[in-house]
């Protein structure tokens, strides 16, 4: 019954994408469901629009990283291809727009790291804790084919290929009550998580309370005091106002949990050899842009959240990295995984 419910949920989640599509096409669109774009009339040109789902606004840097994509990606094939990035979860929550990838209702879309465990439990080494040493570090492994040629395609036969990854900020802990300067500054402090098994337990380590909860109940949270605090990256805790009710921002820097591109396997098989060189490179160049603006929006995150009244503080994370070693002991069990988390940081050396 379960999955009669769950295979029903489907089919719906995927007519309300078509639906949306639809409406939002020219009155000369078409919908081709089998490689997740639309025909759709652009002067003398006929561009195969290329569909991507996004769940943050456009005002932020994978956004804007995307649509310049999509205008050279558009000019190099001479029209044949053209990118629509929708924002904002229009085409539904990234769980949701995962199966209209794979299914070929939509080209594209950028989903969290964390996700992408449930196709390949391999992908958990890089959503752990103190994994990257830095941004740099991040962005030079996870664009790396000789690292992750193997895991991006062990997908494909679900329907989907990882195109490579966004940075997407480095997570610290930020409360209402105090700076965090070891773990036993977190005791008795509930911090909200992303909802998983392993950073439940990565908070405990770290010397907090993990609580899961969804981000657009973090705010009153906070506030009415059924949360202490929370941990992200500096352009959420600014932009969702979080430094209102919670001015102590301690660089933890415990998580930096990367965004993939992920694309429908058919179309990008359906492409030519050229086709696909253009692609790649160009999507390369937009990981780039995405790191650049990344750099820019934080430090006006920072003015913002200084101006605010937040409060920064830089802790020795050697206390926290000691801390949750058991948990990358109890994680990394695989020989695959022990590889390439030894992949991981011999690149950091």
């Amino acid at each position: 019954m379960k999955k009669s419910f769950r295979s029903i949920a489907v089919c719906v989640t995927a007519f309300l994408a078509f639906s949306v599509l639809s409406a939002c096409g020219s009155g000369n669109s078409s919908s081709n469901s089998s490689n997740g774009g639309t025909a759709a009339n652009s002067g003398s040109s006929n561009a195969q629009v290329l569909k991507v789902a996004f769940n943050q606004p456009e005002n932020h840097p994978q956004f804007k990283a995307m649509k310049e994509f999509g205008e050279k990606l558009k000019e190099r094939t001479n029209g044949k291809y053209a990118v629509e990035v929708y924002p904002n979860e229009l085409l539904g929550a990234q769980r949701e727009t995962i199966e209209l990838v794979q299914s070929g209702t939509i080209a594209m879309s950028i989903v969290a790291g964390s996700l992408m465990e449930n196709f390949n439990p391999d992908f958990v080494v890089f959503n752990l804790p103190y994994v990257f040493d830095s941004k740099d570090h991040q962005m030079s492994v996870l664009n790396n084919p000789e690292v992750v040629g193997d895991l991006y395609k062990s997908t494909e036969d679900k329907g989907m290929t990882v195109l490579g990854a966004f940075h997407s900020g480095i997570r610290n802990v930020y409360n209402k009550t105090k700076p965090i300067e070891t773990p036993q500054d977190l005791a008795g402090l509930k911090i909200r998580i992303i909802e998983s098994d392993t950073n439940i337990k990565m908070m405990g380590l770290m010397g907090g309370t993990g609580t899961p909860m969804g981000q657009g109940e973090v705010y009153t949270a906070i506030q009415s005091g059924v949360l202490d605090g929370g941990e992200n990256n500096e352009l959420i805790y600014a932009n969702l106002k979080h430094v209102e009710i919670a001015p102590y921002y301690s660089y933890t820097q415990h998580l930096m949990i990367p965004d993939y591109l992920i694309i429908n396997t058919k179309l990008l098989n359906g492409m030519t050899e050229e086709e696909q060189a253009i692609f790649k490179e160009e999507f390369a160049k937009a990981i780039d842009k995405e790191v650049e603006l990344w750099d820019a929006d934080v430090a006006t995150a920072k003015q913002t959240a200084e101006a605010a009244g937040a409060k920064f503080n830089q802790p020795d994370i050697k206390i926290f990295q000691d801390a949750v070693k058991p948990l990358l002991e109890e994680k990394l069990t695989t020989d695959n995984t022990k590889a390439l988390y030894e992949k991981v940081r011999k690149a950091a050396q």
